[in-house]
């Protein structure tokens, strides 16, 4: 099956581990290695204010991923990452294949 490029947006749980968003960020990055999907970009958002409390959190880490991978390695990723509690909230949306240069 041939790769899509996706946009993977992750709102990670720091409460109480502030300092460790960077590690957690690393141990994404291997994961989605280890998954055999390739990495194009990987966008450090900050911190932000939720609008409301989400689980008791009042806050979230959020970061952002252009990945490239098939459809079966987005699903292993997601069944993964919903059971690490390091990560609050995940959304998935499948982008366009990039443009080529002339």
């Amino acid at each position: 099956m041939t790769k899509r490029r996706y946009e993977v947006l992750l709102v990670l749980n720091t409460k109480g581990k502030e300092e460790s968003a960077n590690d957690i960020i690393e141990a994404i990055e291997k994961q989605i290695k280890a998954a055999k999907a390739d990495i194009e970009q990987v966008q450090r958002l900050e911190k932000r204010q939720f609008a409301y409390p989400s689980r008791k959190l009042t806050s979230g880490f959020y970061v952002n991923f252009l990945v490239q991978a098939t459809p079966e390695q987005i699903d292993g990723l997601r069944a993964t990452w919903k059971l690490d509690p390091a990560i609050h909230l995940q959304h998935y949306e499948r982008l366009k294949p990039a443009a080529k240069a002339a």
